[in-house]
């Protein structure tokens, strides 16, 4: 145990004396947790400009614009008398969709038939078009069950019975977990998680590349292979209690996004994966040797990392192949029983599986890291 606590010692030290490391491992988690959440803090597009082309000129097309326009997703920004004349501004991406009323639309209405209106919508952008589908859609649904109400009140049917008719199975829909219905609240919690994990990936790394002739020496005389490799880690425990701390309770507060999960089935989830990602860095300075070579591995590694987690690209659409290799990432089960555990609330055995996956790999890359790390000893000792 002694030596354990030795070793802890001087990796703290390295730690905070070795700038590359403490570069990426202390300021740039800060440097993340200040400027990565800051697009997303509107959380929902609100007011997409649209062009309306009213083709009918009466008092029903106007009533329908002027519903749209006050709607929270979609706004107005210019009537044309014809969509040629709202190219320019669409071209221009001013505006992002057109919405035309054909002509003769409210005598259709009056004559009790159907009057089809046309929304063209940029879906080049896909958070924009699902904007203008939706609030054009939703205002177009209440005013037709509004015009079928008021038609069959004029026919002498009950008005219950006529809301009833126009509009038999209300929806009404209930946001769970993430109440506005916002992109940061979904993408930030596992985002936090992936920032987590490269940092720490990185700095491990480095730490075990650049290498001091005199503090291996105290280390050799100190501790084995093993109690080297868990003295390091338990360095890293330490310094990650207090960096997963900041992202995983503090900047949630701090961005208002929900978290149900208490600090202790937090840090209890975080355990196995700080342990397993610290594991797999030793794993990956034993194998390449070289800061720069570390460096270039893990960032290039970045953006399949994303796409592997399954939150920006579903699990369901990944294939088998690259799902199973996904499972050997730390990130992969930790983002998926993190946000479950911190989000929604969920306990530890609510997320057994990922959990005893951390706990596996951790146990797999400490391993390794133990072998390599006598390798590395052996080596040194037949030069």
């Amino acid at each position: 145990m002694k030596a354990i606590l030795t070793v802890c010692r001087i990796e703290l030290a390295r730690i905070f004396s070795l700038k590359p490391a403490f570069a990426v491992l202390i300021l740039a988690s800060v440097v993340y947790a200040a400027f990565y959440p800051q697009p997303y803090r509107t959380e929902v597009l609100r007011d997409v400009p649209i062009a309306v082309v009213d083709l009918d000129g009466t008092d029903s097309s106007r009533a329908l614009a002027r519903r749209v326009d006050a709607s929270a997703d979609v706004a107005v920004g210019g009537v044309f008398p014809d969509q040629a004349s709202a190219q320019r501004d669409i071209y221009a991406r001013n505006l992002f969709g057109v919405l035309v009323i054909p002509q003769y639309f409210e005598r259709e209405l009056l004559h009790h038939r159907q009057s089809p209106i046309a929304l063209y919508a940029d879906s080049s952008y896909f958070l924009v078009y699902q904007r203008l589908s939706g609030g054009v859609a939703s205002v177009a649904r209440t005013m037709g069950a509004e015009v079928e109400t008021a038609r069959l009140i004029a026919a002498h049917v009950d008005p219950a019975l006529a809301a009833a008719a126009a509009d038999p199975m209300p929806l009404t829909a209930v946001t769970l977990f993430n109440p506005q219905g916002g992109y940061a609240t979904y993408i930030l919690p596992a985002a936090f998680v992936l920032i987590l994990q490269q940092t720490l990936l990185i700095g491990v790394g480095l730490l075990g590349t650049y290498k001091n002739d005199a503090l291996s020496g105290e280390l050799a005389a100190s501790a084995g292979p093993a109690a080297a490799v868990c003295g390091k880690l338990l360095a890293y425990l330490i310094l990650e209690t207090v960096i997963m701390s900041f992202y995983l309770i503090a900047l949630p507060y701090l961005y208002s996004i929900p978290r149900l999960g208490t600090p202790l089935s937090i840090f209890t989830f975080a355990l196995p994966f700080v342990l397993a990602v610290s594991a797999l860095g030793m794993v990956l300075a034993g194998l390449f040797r070289d800061p720069l070579t570390v460096q270039l591995v893990s960032a290039a590694l970045g953006i399949p990392f994303l796409f592997l987690a399954g939150f920006s690209w579903p699990t369901e659409a990944i294939p088998p192949f690259l799902h199973a290799v996904a499972t050997l990432l730390p990130s992969t089960s930790a983002i998926n029983g993190m946000v479950a555990v911190s989000q929604m609330g969920a306990s530890i055995p609510d997320v057994r599986e990922p959990f005893l996956t951390l706990w596996v790999l951790a146990a797999v890359y400490i391993a390794i890291a133990i072998l390599l790390e006598s390798r590395s000893r052996r080596t040194v000792f037949m030069s």
